[in-house]
C-alpha cells in the first residue's frame, strides 16, 4: 500500500513538473487563451448557477436558495400541456430542414475552389460574404418588403407572369421555407470560409498527378478534395448538431404573427413569452433546460457515431 502511494505521489510530482516545464516554454499560448477562457467562465459557466430555479418555485425576494423546491413540477407541466407537441414538432421540423441544407456551403466552397478566373472568384466571395454582416432585423425588414402582397417585388413578378398575389408572411405553409432559405442566403458565403481554408491545404501535386492520369474535374473533387476536407466536415457537422434545437430565435420572433403561429411557434419563442413577457421564470427556465438537454444528447450522440464511422470526432 505504501509502495502504491509513493508511486502515485511520484507520478503526480512528475506530471506537475512536466506541466510547469511546458507552461514555461509556451506561456504566450496560455496568455492568448486566457481572454477566451475568462469569457466562457463569466458568460457561460457562472450563469449556470441560476439553472436551479427550474426545480424551484422562484420568488425574487426570496432568492435562489430561499425559493421553495418543487422538483420536476415545471417539467411535468410543460410535458402535459396541450402546446408541448406543437412546439416540439415545429422546432424539430425547422432544425431538420436546416440540417438537410448542411451540404450547401461545402458544395459552394468546392465550386469556388475550382474557379480559375481570379476576379470573378473574388467578386463571388465578396457577394456571398456580405449578407452575413447584415443584422437580423434588417434581413427581416428586407423579407417583409420583398414579400409584401401589395408592394412587394416578388408579388409583382408573380403578377407579371399571370399569377395571383400571395400573402407569404401570413401563410403557415410558407413560414418554414422563408425562414430557412433566407438564413441560407445570409450564412452561405460565411460558412464556406473554413472549407475554403481546408481546400487550400490540399496537396497540388495530388491534383496534378490525377490530372495526368486522366481524372476528370469531378473525379478529382470526389477522390481528392472531399476526402481532404472530410475531417473539417465531420467536426463542423458535430458542432452543428450541438445547436440542433437552438434555432435563430430573433428571426422567428420577428417573422411570427398570429396567422402563421401554427408553424412558427417554437420552444425558443415560448421561453421568451413565458419568461420575459409573463414573468414565469422557473417554468421558462425548465423549458429552456429541456431544450439544452436535447442539444447535449444530440451532440454526444453525433460525436459517438462520427468516432465509430470515421477517425474524426471532437473528443
Amino acid at each position: 500500500m505504501a509502495t502504491k502511494n509513493a508511486a502515485d505521489h511520484a507520478l503526480t510530482t512528475s506530471r506537475r513538473q512536466n506541466f510547469k516545464k511546458h507552461f514555461g516554454a509556451n506561456w504566450q499560448v496560455y496568455a492568448l487563451l486566457m481572454p477566451a477562457i475568462t469569457y466562457f467562465i463569466i458568460f457561460n459557466y457562472i450563469p449556470m448557477y441560476g439553472v436551479q430555479i427550474a426545480f424551484k418555485d422562484y420568488i425574487a425576494n426570496l432568492g435562489f436558495w430561499g425559493s421553495p423546491f418543487v422538483g420536476f413540477e415545471h417539467f411535468e407541466r410543460f410535458f402535459d400541456s396541450y402546446y408541448f407537441w406543437r412546439l416540439l414538432k415545429n422546432t424539430l421540423i425547422l432544425s431538420l430542414y436546416e440540417l438537410l441544407l448542411f451540404p450547401l456551403p461545402i458544395i459552394f466552397a468546392l465550386a469556388l475552389h475550382e474557379l480559375s478566373y481570379g476576379k470573378f472568384k473574388r467578386w463571388s466571395q465578396t457577394l456571398t460574404y456580405a449578407p452575413h454582416f447584415i443584422s437580423v432585423v434588417v434581413v427581416v425588414g428586407m423579407i417583409v418588403a420583398f414579400l409584401d402582397p401589395i408592394t412587394g417585388l416578388v408579388n409583382h413578378i408573380i403578377e407579371f407572369f399571370g399569377g395571383t398575389s400571395q400573402n407569404f408572411l401570413t401563410d403557415p405553409n410558407w413560414f418554414r421555407h422563408i425562414f430557412v432559405w433566407s438564413g441560407q442566403w445570409q450564412s452561405l458565403g460565411w460558412g464556406t470560409i473554413i472549407y475554403l481554408a481546408a481546400l487550400a491545404g490540399v496537396n497540388p501535386e495530388l491534383l496534378e498527378a490525377a490530372k495526368v492520369d486522366g481524372a476528370s474535374r469531378l473525379q478529382r473533387i470526389m477522390h481528392i478534395n472531399i476526402p481532404a476536407i472530410m475531417p473539417t466536415i465531420v467536426v463542423l457537422f458535430i458542432l452543428n448538431m450541438g445547436n440542433f434545437m437552438a434555432i435563430g430565435f430573433q428571426k422567428v420572433l420577428l417573422l411570427q404573427n398570429n396567422l402563421n403561429s401554427e408553424t412558427s411557434d417554437i420552444i425558443a419563442t415560448f421561453v421568451y413569452e413565458t419568461g420575459i413577457l409573463e414573468g414565469q421564470y422557473s417554468f421558462s427556465t425548465a423549458v429552456g433546460l429541456f431544450e439544452s438537454a436535447i442539444n447535449i444528447i444530440v451532440l454526444v450522440s453525433a460525436n459517438y457515431l462520427a468516432r465509430k464511422v470515421s477517425d474524426n470526432s471532437l473528443w
